[in-house]
Parts: C-alpha cells; sequence; structure tokens
C-alpha cells in the first residue's frame, strides 16, 4: 500500500506538469512590443509616371537632388553618374527630360533633346538601341516612365503600351 500511495503522490504533479505544458503550446503567444505589419515593404522603390513638368525637376541643377534621364519613355535614375549628367557636366543637357532623338543621334543640340525619333535613320535606332540596352538599362535603375510613353497626346490611354512588357514595372506598384 506505501508503494500505491507514493505512485499517487508523483502522480499528480506529473500530471500538472503536462496540464501546463498544453496549456503553453495551445495558448496564442503574448503580444508582441512592435506592431505587426500587414504587408511588407516593395524590395524596389515603386515605379511612377512623370509628366514632362515633373521630370525637369530632376535636372542636376539641386544639390542633393536626384538627377532623371528618360530615354525611350524610361525615367532612369543617373545620380551616380553625377560626374557625367549633374550641374555644369558633360551630358548635362540630356536630364530632366526625354532625350530619346539626342541619344540615338549622339548629340547635345537642344533641337534634338527630344522623345520625337521621327526622320532617324536606321543607324541611328540601332544605336538609340545599343545605348538603352548596353548603357542606360545595364547601368541605373528604372524610377519609371514618361506619361507620353502611356498616354497619347489627347490624355487617351496608349493602347500600344503593355506594362508587362516593360521592365522592372509592376502594376501593383502602381497602386
Amino acid at each position: 500500500m506505501a508503494g500505491a500511495a507514493a505512485r499517487g503522490s508523483l502522480l499528480l504533479p506529473l500530471l500538472l506538469l503536462l496540464f501546463l505544458f498544453l496549456l503553453l503550446l495551445l495558448l496564442p503567444p503574448a503580444a508582441s512590443t512592435q506592431p505587426e505589419l500587414r504587408f511588407s515593404p516593395p524590395a524596389e522603390a515603386p515605379v511612377r509616371l512623370f509628366t514632362e513638368p515633373e521630370l525637369a525637376r530632376y535636372d542636376g541643377q539641386q544639390e542633393g537632388q536626384p538627377i532623371y534621364l528618360a530615354v525611350k519613355g524610361v525615367v532612369f535614375d543617373v545620380t551616380s553618374g553625377k560626374e557625367f549628367y549633374g550641374k555644369g557636366a558633360p551630358y548635362n543637357a540630356l536630364v530632366g527630360k526625354d532625350s530619346t532623338r539626342g541619344v540615338a543621334k549622339m548629340s547635345l543640340d537642344p533641337a534634338d533633346l527630344t522623345h520625337d525619333t521621327t526622320g532617324l535613320t536606321e543607324e541611328e535606332l540601332k544605336s538609340l538601341d545599343d545605348i538603352f540596352n548596353n548603357v542606360y538599362k545595364a547601368k541605373y535603375p528604372i524610377v519609371g516612365y514618361t506619361s507620353r510613353r502611356i498616354l497619347n497626346e489627347d490624355g487617351s490611354p496608349n493602347l500600344d503600351f503593355k506594362p508587362e512588357d516593360q521592365p522592372h514595372f509592376s502594376i501593383k506598384d502602381e497602386f
């Protein structure tokens, strides 16, 4: 009988311990001191749409401001090439606008600093594609697109624009 009483006195603490263990497993964790995030921020800053006046603000003239250049309607952050594109730099005339024609013709003539590719030769168009792919897309982050690339002159949607075909473009980042 003494052995049975000893087993009974050990059984109660073991059952109590098992009960506490199960209770800890089933209870929700204690509230954290940090707020819970319901979304995860994008790894990169989302791309955005630039009107001509908005893009003009990023012309390299203000210290500490990013420097943006658009080619083929794609806006690149060329700030890391400040020695080429910053204030007083050799290619500063290209920034703050869509300079597609100037890039194609390798020209800094103010008349060529436009998005318009009308009348470019096959050689100039090939040069444009080479520079676009091998310099700008390869070296600089894309921060957006010109509104002209996505909208027609009258403000209607450009039906030829397909976001899924654009580099670094995710429509969910726009909203």
